[in-house]
């Protein structure tokens, strides 16, 4: 029997209407509840925490179940946890977490691991009186004496730059506001570059350079991004002898190099950017590599050019573009070079010596795995270090011998729940035919006893945007899930790079309804394979999926049970028309650029906000974040109220925003399980299985 709504008599919040309207491009779009953008309306922060009261008292009945996974999930994790140490510049470095700690602490010992432990940052410590708390981008400069870092109190990603001196423990009198919260050292250990954001549209748009002693202030601006759909930042090649300025939209890059030894020098420009070329570089002895699409290499290829002519016509060919395989990755060693590729969905690592005596691929197996390199700091070593991580088993972190091709696992992920063994849960990827005969992977685990005779509920993820892969990735998390029944799928849609470049290119720009019927299609393939049915149908996405999530719904909510869109980017049209929006700009090469009438119309066609109409619609969780910098707090409240305002059915729709949190929601380790929790339980509650 399904559950019911038990609390019926309660009436959910309703946000007022202010008629409002855009015009572009000769066409009208009401926006009623434009107004909920007024962030310091005291009458929006009304609306948000009535609706956060709403959600509190509707699911009051799961509170001491939300409790109960909360505690399941947590009991599962080692909570005093150690990372695998790893060697820079004559120390070992290891983060580790204390029990109870809600953040990491990092500590290192010089030369040995028996050396005394030195402790640089006590993150708990740091963080105490804040609501959120979020370091990045430890920098430590080449004598070992400081560390730059980053902090964000408030999670919208703006970090405040501070520099500690690890000889006395002291924090020095200065503080650079407003950057992205990273930062290179040149080599004299006293002049240091970071980025800075532009204050109305959070673009990391300006490098900085800062030296030692003198005034914040003054710090000199040497690179200034004025291309408002780039974003610029700044660090060391492997080999520590260049600072390397990165400029990147999403369809362009280019980059400007200065040897760390000048740190007052002029930055020369690599390879003057061309629209739509793409190149990383990585450097090595007299050269540089360079991993592009130059020339039509969709997939990307391996090109190499001497440190004294970086320019286009000096690149050389070393590996050429393939059409079945995307070239990914690449690290360099003194004796070899290691790259990671994409075929047909799966990962594979190949090792390549320098003098070609040697080249083999490292073996991995399965179907529903994901391998990609781990902390590779080291550049004269044999050991290469990588992550292998399947559906049904935990990570493992291995180090691989490069010259006798052993291996040695340094870590197993450890999952602390006694009934746990990695052989009662199945995996397997399937293939469903899109409607223009596509083929999209879909990835699944389940418990093996679970029944796969369509009475079972199946949770569906799904991203597809940015060219961003989910991998099938093990979670300890999601084993409460799976315990109660659940088989959870990812579908690998257009839009991300599981199938290679090409598979993004036909998910983007005026081809994105190729990322939302993929979706759909892999829905149906689910229930024609009998793994689920609609009414134990249930879907999940955030951010770029929460927007998939807002389609669908759309349209096919009649395959859906229940959906949870978490920061869904869901008024799009609105969004991609105002540029002092943080990122829009940016955004161009991914949605188009809306003042183009072509592009408005085609974001107008799938837009969820502009598309919500009178019909019934799934039980429908929304989550946001007050802070949030990347999807603002007001387009998943407006999507809800326009929701509240026209669906015709009775089912649930709660919007629970976080007054505490940006995009990434809750911080600290175990704040974050609270909010996985309350997703879980109301998935669990509507399929009743909250035994």
């Amino acid at each position: 029997m399904r559950p019911q709504n038990i609390h019926k008599t309660l009436s959910a919040p309703r946000a007022k209407q202010i008629e409002f309207t855009h015009r572009n491009h000769g066409d009208e779009r009401s926006d009623p509840y434009y107004w909920l953008r007024e962030r310091e309306n005291p009458e929006v922060i009304s609306y948000l925490e009535q609706e956060n009261s709403f959600f509190k008292k509707q699911t009051g009945h799961t509170e001491e179940f939300q409790k109960q996974l909360f505690e399941e999930m947590k009991g599962r994790i080692v909570e005093d946890d150690t990372s695998v140490p790893y060697k820079r510049n004559g120390y070992w470095y290891v983060t580790r977490f204390v029990k109870g700690g809600q953040y990491p602490v990092y500590t290192r010992r010089k030369e040995v691991m028996e050396a005394e432990e030195e402790l640089l940052f006590d993150c708990n410590a740091l963080a105490e009186g804040e609501e959120f708390f979020d370091m990045k981008g430890i920098s430590i400069s080449p004598d070992n004496k400081l560390a730059a870092f980053g902090v964000d109190t408030l999670g919208r990603r703006e970090y405040a730059l501070k520099i500690k001196n690890l000889e006395t423990g002291e924090l020095l009198p200065v503080t650079m506001d407003r950057t992205t919260g990273s930062s290179v050292w040149a080599a004299d250990n006293r002049t240091l570059y970071y980025v800075r954001k532009d204050p109305v549209t959070l673009r990391a748009n300006a490098i900085y350079r800062h030296i030692l002693g003198e005034d914040p202030a003054k710090d000199v601006l040497v690179y200034q991004e004025e291309d408002e759909t780039f974003n610029t930042y700044v660090y060391k090649t492997k080999s520590r002898k260049y600072i390397v300025i990165g400029s990147v939209s999403t369809l362009t890059s280019e980059y400007r190099i200065l040897n760390a030894n000048d740190p007052l020098g002029e930055f020369k420009v690599f390879a003057p950017r061309q629209r739509g070329l793409e190149y990383a570089i990585y450097h090595y002895g007299a050269h540089f590599y360079v991993l592009t699409n130059k020339d039509g290499a969709t997939n990307f290829k391996l090109m190499k050019t001497p440190e004294s002519d970086t320019g286009y016509s000096a690149w050389e060919e070393v590996i050429p573009h393939r059409e079945d395989v995307l070239l990914e990755d690449m690290e360099l060693f003194k004796e070899y070079m290691v790259r990671s590729e994409r075929h047909n969905g799966l990962t594979r690592i190949f090792i390549d010596r320098w003098d070609g005596t040697a080249s083999y691929e490292i073996p991995l197996e399965g179907e529903t795995y994901v391998a990609y390199p781990y902390v590779n700091l080291e550049f004269n070593t044999r050991a290469f270090r990588y992550v292998f991580n399947a559906m049904t088993t935990p990570y493992r972190i291995m180090e691989f011998n490069m010259d006798t091709k052993e291996q040695t696992v340094l870590k197993q992920q450890e999952v602390l729940d006694p009934s746990f063994d990695p052989d009662n849960y199945g995996s397997t990827r399937i293939w469903a035919t899109a409607r223009d005969g596509s083929e999209v992977p879909i990835s699944l685990v389940y418990h093996k006893d679970t029944p796969r005779d369509g009475s079972s509920p199946l949770l569906l993820y799904g991203y597809g945007s940015y060219g961003s892969t989910t991998d099938p990735y093990f979670s300890s998390v999601r084993l409460s899930l799976l315990d109660r029944g659940f088989i959870f799928a990812i579908a690998h849609v257009r839009g991300g790079e599981y199938l290679g470049r090409p598979w993004y290119e036909s998910g983007k720009l005026l081809q994105k309804w190729n990322t939302f019927n993929d979706f759909i299609d892999c829905a149906h393939c689910l229930v024609a394979e009998k793994f689920t049915r609609p009414e134990n149908l249930y879907a999940a996405g955030g951010s770029a999926g929460g927007l998939l999530m807002g389609v669908i719904v759309n349209e096919a909510p009649e395959l859906f049970h229940g959906v949870i869109a978490a920061v869904p980017f869901v008024d799009v049209v609105t969004t991609m028309l105002d540029e002092s929006i943080p990122l829009t700009t940016g955004e161009y090469d991914e949605w188009g650029n809306p003042g183009d009438p072509e592009y408005y119309a085609y974001m107008k066609s799938y837009s969820p906000y502009d598309n919500v109409k009178k019909q019934a619609y799934p039980h429908l969780l929304v989550l946001a974040g007050l802070h949030d910098s990347q999807v603002q707090y007001w387009e998943p409240a407006k999507w809800v109220a326009r929701l509240r305002e026209l669906k015709t059915d009775s089912n649930r729709l709660y919007l629970h925003t976080n007054m505490d949190a940006g995009h990434g929601g809750a911080s600290g380790r175990f704040e974050a399980l609270r909010e996985t929790a309350i997703e879980y339980a109301f998935l669990l509650d509507l399929a009743n299985r909250m035994a």
